[in-house]
């Protein structure tokens, strides 16, 4: 066991695939000899050679369609894309092509293919590399969207996309990668330390996609949050003393709605936070379904803590990103009706 941020859990990742698995390799815009923008890929190529990991041009789309031809001719390729902001050019490749060839072809050709990429904010990057794009690959069937919130959860959950035999769409919350976060932007990171660094073993595991991880037991409300917002929820339950039960969803698709029902039955109220803006929001497809499946339990409102329906702001990223104080007064909302 090694204690490592998320950047050196992913990397383990990718070192371990790549020696288990010929037929894993990893490409995208400068992962080779650069080791990747923030990087991830550090000492990969030489210790794995250039045919096994190597830099790619600025194309996202093709980027996918080589991604794609790789896989149904039976290898296992992880594309890098920079920055979650610039999928978009690719997202036809990822909607059209990978993840409707399991199912145009019958089964006869599957698509085991892994799309890693940085997403959201918390470091200032402005519109163009903050975004968090989740809800636009969760509405597309045929995907697997994954989205850790700790290194020994990233590391296992790499390892199980790279294995999956389904395109994955791997979130990476670029706000975690360094390592603790304490929730808030300018307070020190000690009292939360625990939550950025994690023991996580050296050599092959996995973590099952389809799982959920209750990160906090409580009986007062539930919190349901993935990636960056678990630990903004475990601030916000720690400095209120709100009796909450947070839950890291870890996978959106495919999602763990046992956890979710479990819990929400038990504490017979919800808040629902994530990064991204409200409307047509991840939050609102688990807001849908805990109000169908826990109707009868639920004690008040399902509360929705989400980033404003505006562009990421530069300017005023603190206010937009939603911080332990607004997970609160969400909590608030609803143990007060």
């Amino acid at each position: 066991m090694t204690a490592m941020n998320m950047i050196q859990a992913l990397n383990s990742a990718l070192d371990v695939m790549l020696a288990k698995d010929p037929n894993v390799l990893v490409f995208g815009q400068d992962v080779g000899y650069f080791g990747g923008v923030f990087r991830a890929t550090e000492g990969l190529q030489k210790k794995h050679g250039m045919t096994r990991c190597f830099d790619a041009p600025i194309a996202e789309s093709g980027l996918v369609a080589v991604g794609i031809g790789m896989s149904v001719y039976g290898l296992r390729p992880v594309v890098e894309i920079q920055f979650a902001d610039y999928i978009y050019p690719a997202y036809d490749q990822i909607v059209s092509e990978a993840a409707r060839i399991r199912y145009r072809s019958g089964g006869d050709f599957h698509v085991p293919l892994t799309i890693r990429t940085p997403y959201g904010g918390g470091i200032y990057g402005g519109q163009t590399h903050s975004q968090s794009p989740e809800a636009l690959f969760t509405h597309v069937t045929g995907l697997k969207t994954v989205v850790p919130s700790n290194p020994r959860d990233a590391k296992g959950l790499l390892i199980s996309a790279i294995e999956d035999n389904d395109p994955v769409i791997f979130l990476e919350p670029k706000r975690l990668y360094s390592g603790p976060f304490d929730g808030y932007h300018d307070r020190p990171v000690q009292p939360w330390s625990k939550h950025g660094l994690s023991e996580v073993p050296d050599g092959y595991y996995s973590v099952p996609l389809g799982e959920a991880a209750v990160v906090r037991e409580g009986s007062a409300v539930t919190v349901l949050c993935y990636g960056t917002m678990v630990h903004v929820a475990l601030a916000a339950a720690e400095a209120t003393g709100i009796d909450a039960e947070i839950i890291d969803l870890r996978t959106l698709i495919p999602l763990d709605i046992k956890a979710i029902v479990r819990s929400v039955q038990k504490t017979g109220r919800c808040v629902v936070a994530h990064e991204a803006t409200q409307t047509s929001g991840y939050g609102a497809e688990l807001s849908a379904l805990v109000q169908e499946h826990c109707f009868y339990h639920l004690e008040a409102p399902v509360q929705r803590v989400t980033g404003w329906d505006t562009p990421y702001p530069h300017a005023f990223e603190w206010d937009y990103f939603p911080g332990p104080d607004r997970v609160a007064e969400g909590m608030r909302r609803a143990l007060a009706s």
